[in-house]
């Protein structure tokens, strides 16, 4: 199994126990996460060799959450230090009608003021199959858009497969920005993640036929968006995630796999959200699993969405399932019937 490389922000979340809203909460709940680190945790609990690269200040905080990372086998070789504070995210669980709220405090985090001096890149992925990036951190500065497109560059120089996930954040930048950036990235991308809205807000790339606040999906829109992107980026593999949200609480989850000009769509999941925060993270790295396991177009989607399916009946933002699990999901055992 080929070593994935991914390059990120890893922030601190804070959460009230629970259902609880932000004004009831007397007590939060903590985790380390990012969605690229997200991505990595996965993988390693797959049994994947990966490395995660990111900058963190030195102290008490940052140990913490290296030890989050190196609980679950992800590999720290390459982290670089410097600057002062982690960044944190609270977030609030939404119920039924009620949507889930993100509030982000990571403005100059240690991660944010990164300089290219900070990541050598031709060490870093030197030995690795996969690098992993998300348009969050291209997000965070330009600083770090530009160090982005120095690892993509590098990684084409080396033969390693590039994988990106769109991730639009409103609050991070315009789409205007959005896409100005992200097309100079994509240029070397060799598999692009996205869902509807983002191939929208960033791509101005949009599916026919679609509400994503009714939860109506046309599949004809969804082909059309991906043949779209695979042929003005030359985009081997472009993966769209498909959520028709009924609530906060119940989604009908599905993703299609667009390859050499066809179409290949996954099983539809009715999920019962335990928790939604990244669910987008277990579907790349169940993309990236089973591309690196040699899975043909059909198999690698419906392991990503079957990955993903998972992910949201587990508290918090990581994907702790094994390709078993994943795989029995995948051949029809979706019962959650008591295993004894």
């Amino acid at each position: 199994m080929k070593k994935v490389v991914g390059f990120g922000d890893y922030i601190l979340r804070l959460s009230p126990e629970g259902y609880l809203k932000f004004i009831q909460a007397d007590k939060f709940v903590t985790f380390y996460t990012g969605a690229e680190a997200n991505v990595c945790t996965s993988l390693s609990y797959m049994g994947v060799p990966t490395q995660f690269v990111t900058r963190l200040p030195r102290n008490a905080i940052a140990e913490c959450a290296l030890t989050t990372l190196k609980k679950y086998g992800v590999g720290t070789d390459h982290i670089a230090y410097g600057g002062e504070r982690l960044g944190i995210f609270f977030a609030e669980k939404g119920a039924s009608q009620r949507p889930s709220k993100i509030v982000y405090d990571r403005k100059n985090s240690s991660f944010c003021t990164s300089s290219p001096e900070d990541y050598n890149w031709k060490e870093i992925l030197k030995d690795a199959g996969y690098f992993h990036f998300t348009g969050i951190t291209a997000a965070l500065g330009e600083n770090l858009a530009d160090i982005c497109l120095d690892a993509c560059k590098t990684a084409k120089e080396l033969g390693v497969t590039v994988s990106c996930d769109l991730n639009y954040r409103k609050n991070l930048w315009t789409k205007a920005e959005a896409k100005q950036t992200m097309e100079k990235l994509l240029e070397y991308v060799d598999v692009l993640i996205a869902n509807e809205e983002d191939a929208a807000d960033v791509l101005d790339i949009h599916a026919s036929n679609t509400d994503v606040i009714s939860g109506k999906l046309d599949k004809k829109g969804y082909i059309e968006v991906a043949d779209k992107i695979s042929k003005k980026y030359n985009i081997k593999d472009v993966a769209i995630t498909l959520r028709k949200s009924i609530s906060a609480s119940d989604n009908d989850w599905s993703a299609l796999l667009y390859r050499d000009g066809k179409a290949h769509f996954s099983k539809e999941y009715h999920i019962h959200i335990v928790d939604r925060v990244g669910g987008g993270d277990s579907f790349g790295a169940g993309l990236i699993y089973a591309l690196n396991s040699g899975f043909d177009a059909q198999q690698t989607v419906e392991y990503a969405a079957a990955a993903s399916c998972l992910k949201q009946t587990i508290e918090l933002d990581v994907n702790l399932s094994k390709p078993a699990d994943i795989l029995a999901l995948v051949g029809g055992d979706g019962s959650g019937r008591v295993q004894r």
